[in-house]
C-alpha cells in the first residue's frame, strides 16, 4: 500500500490539486492501493491515516520536492509514534529527472522562449539539505532545456525569485522565464507569479510525470533498503545513500 503524504495548506484549490495527482497515481497503478494525508491544515493528518492503517505496513512516500525537515525529521517522528518499521518512508520526490520533465513541460505551455533564461522558484527551506536539493534540481533542469537555471526561494534563503529575476534582467535579459518549482496552486505559487519574468509557469501537480515519479519513489522504497539518520531516526534514501552527508546504513 501507498501513503502518499503531504504538506497541508489552508488553500482549497491546493488540497484539490493534491487530492487530483493522487487520483492520477491510483489511474497509473489500480493494482496498488493509494491513499493521502497531510502533514498539517487538512485532513485526514498523518497520525490519524497511520492508525488507521496499523498491521498494513504502507509506504509512505512524501510528496514533498526536498529533502528537508518533513522528510527526515516529521515523518519518521510519525511513524515511530504509530508503532511502525523506519524502512516504510520513502525519499522525497526530487531532485529527479521526472521534475524536470515536467517543469520543461509546465514551460512549454507558457509559450516561454527556448533561448530566455530560467529562473527555478521553489519554496526554500531554513534546512540546507533541501535548498542544496532545489539547486541539484536547477542543474537537471539546466541540462534537460540546455540552458541556464538560477535557484530562487520564496522563503527563508537567497536570492528570491524577484530578486534573481532583477538580476538577470539587470544583465542585458530582458526576457525571462519562472518555472514554478512547486507541487500545487496556493499562496507560494501566486507569490512566484508576482516577479518581472515575462513567462511563469503553473504549479506541477496536475503533470503525469508526477504521478509516475510518485509511483517511482513507491518501488524504490520496495526494493532498497537504505536509509539516513535524521534526528534519531531512519529515514529511506535508496541507492547512494544521502544527499547531504554520502553515508548508507544496510538493513
Amino acid at each position: 500500500m501507498l501513503l502518499a503524504v503531504a504538506h497541508g495548506s489552508r488553500d482549497a484549490v491546493s488540497s484539490a490539486a493534491i487530492r487530483g495527482l493522487i487520483r492520477r497515481v491510483r489511474a497509473l497503478r489500480p493494482e496498488v492501493e493509494v491513499q493521502c494525508c497531510f502533514l498539517d491544515r487538512n485532513l485526514p493528518p498523518i497520525s490519524e491515516a497511520l492508525s488507521q492503517l496499523r498491521g498494513e505496513n504502507p509506504i509512505l512516500v512524501p510528496l514533498l520536492l526536498s529533502t528537508g525537515y518533513h522528510v527526515r525529521v516529521d515523518i519518521p517522528a510519525a511513524v515511530a509514534a504509530a508503532g511502525l518499521p523506519p524502512s516504510q518512508v520513502a525519499r522525497a520526490l526530487g531532485p529527479h529527472p521526472l521534475l524536470a520533465e515536467a517543469l520543461a513541460a509546465r514551460l512549454a505551455e507558457t509559450g516561454a522562449s527556448p533561448e530566455a533564461p530560467v529562473v527555478l522558484a521553489g519554496a526554500g527551506s531554513s534546512d540546507p539539505t533541501a535548498v542544496a536539493d532545489t539547486t541539484r534540481m536547477a542543474h537537471l533542469l539546466a541540462r534537460h532545456l540546455g540552458r541556464p537555471v538560477t535557484p530562487a526561494h520564496l522563503s527563508a534563503t537567497g536570492p528570491t525569485p524577484h530578486e534573481a529575476v532583477a538580476a538577470l534582467r539587470a544583465a542585458g535579459h530582458h526576457d525571462v522565464a519562472v518555472a514554478t518549482y512547486l507541487l500545487a496552486p496556493g499562496f507560494f505559487a501566486r507569490r512566484a507569479a508576482t516577479t518581472e519574468a515575462r513567462w511563469t509557469s503553473p504549479p506541477l501537480a496536475a503533470h503525469d510525470a508526477i504521478a509516475r515519479l510518485i509511483l517511482h519513489r513507491y518501488d524504490e522504497a520496495l526494493s532498497f533498503p537504505c536509509w539516513t539518520g535524521g534526528a534519531g531516526y531512519l529515514v529511506r534514501t535508496g541507492v547512494g545513500g544521502s544527499a547531504a552527508t554520502g553515508r548508507r546504513w544496510s538493513r
